[in-house]
Order: structure tokens, then C-alpha cells, then sequence
């Protein structure tokens, strides 16, 4: 019997398109939980839309295996297609009410992938932050949630919105300036974020 969790993610997805329904539960296993994470922190902290659209990413690879190049990096292209969901969703948002989509307040979500940057967030900053990257436009905040949330690499960051590693570094730090004054009245903690989000920037 084969050993799903050994298999590479390209060659689970070569297992799907040949009608594999294990391949596909492993697939869905490794990356459910980021995805749903990813969805939530990108889509106002919604816990709803947040599973809804992660369940709709897995259908898409059910649906249509073969969209999916086996040349390239999944994770980068998984991460692709959800942040094109994303533009299409806030493209929506935007035609519906023509302004910002507001935060749904005191919704949390269970995230057992804790990050460096989960670590240091008392409860009030880390609301104060989440409500400044929900200010912020798409472009700014996909960057920062796949970098600093997801801990994707500069470069992954790079193939997964098309443009270039320089373009990527610069909505960062663009993001970490507007943060800075921002949250300037959590002083303490915004030190702590910034030395942190400082040493991911330069692992390249």
C-alpha cells in the first residue's frame, strides 16, 4: 500500500488527475488548515467565508486537476489561484457597497500553526492589527499575510503574484512604515513585531 505522506505535493497532484481519492485527501491534509488560515486573515476575519472559500479552492483541484502545471511549484500556484479568489471577492465587495468591507468584530478562529508573529500579539494589539491590514488595499496585504502569516519566502511570494522579488520587499516594508505609525501607541509590542518581521525579510 502506497505511502501518501511520502509523495511530493506534484506527484499527489499527478495522482489526481488520476482519479486518486487518497492523493487528494493527503493534498488536502498538508494544506486545508493554511488555506483556511490564509483565506481568514486575507478576507476581514471572516470565519465563515473563510471555510467557505477554502472548501471551494479544494474543489477547483477536484474539479479541474489538469489547470494545474506540473512544472511549477503547488504551493506557489495553490496560493495563486487563492489570491486571485481574493481579488474577485474584494472586486465584489467593492462593487456592493463601494467601500471598505467592514471587520466582523470578536470572530477568532482555532490556528494550531502558530507563528512567530501570533506569539507576540496580546489580545488588544493583535485586534488593532488585524483591523489596520483589513485598511490596507489587496496588493499591500497579500504580500504581508503570505510573508508574515504564512511564512512564505520572498521568492514564493514572487512567483505566486507574478512580479519581482524587489516589488515584493517593497510592499513590505511599504506595509511595515504605514504599521509603524499606526500602531505607534503599542510601542512595546510593535518593537517586538518589527524586530521579528525585520529578521524574516532577510532570509531570503
Amino acid at each position: 500500500m502506497s505511502n501518501y505522506q511520502s509523495y511530493t505535493d506534484n506527484e499527489l497532484m499527478q495522482g489526481i488527475l488520476e482519479k486518486d481519492s487518497r492523493a487528494f485527501s493527503e493534498l488536502y491534509d498538508r494544506y486545508s488548515r493554511m488555506m483556511v488560515n490564509y483565506f481568514y486573515k486575507m478576507l476581514w476575519q471572516d470565519k465563515e467565508k473563510a471555510q467557505d472559500f477554502m472548501q471551494d479552492l479544494f474543489a477547483k483541484i477536484i474539479e479541474k486537476p489538469a489547470l494545474f502545471d506540473v512544472h511549477r511549484n503547488f504551493k506557489t500556484w495553490l496560493f495563486s489561484v487563492a489570491n486571485n479568489m481574493c481579488k474577485n471577492e474584494y472586486r465584489k465587495q467593492s462593487i456592493r457597497h463601494n467601500t471598505s468591507y467592514d471587520m466582523e468584530e470578536g470572530v477568532q478562529i482555532k490556528d494550531t500553526s502558530i507563528t512567530a508573529i501570533d506569539r507576540l500579539q496580546d489580545s488588544q494589539f493583535g485586534e488593532k492589527l488585524k483591523a489596520e491590514l483589513d485598511l490596507l488595499d489587496e496588493k499591500q496585504k497579500s504580500a504581508f499575510v503570505m510573508r508574515y502569516f504564512q511564512e512564505l519566502s520572498i521568492k514564493e511570494i514572487a512567483e505566486t503574484l507574478n512580479i519581482s522579488e524587489g516589488t515584493v520587499k517593497s510592499r513590505l516594508f511599504y506595509t511595515l512604515k504605514k504599521l509603524t505609525v499606526s500602531l505607534k501607541e503599542f510601542a512595546p509590542q510593535l518593537a517586538k513585531m518589527i524586530l521579528v518581521l525585520f529578521s524574516l525579510t532577510t532570509e531570503l
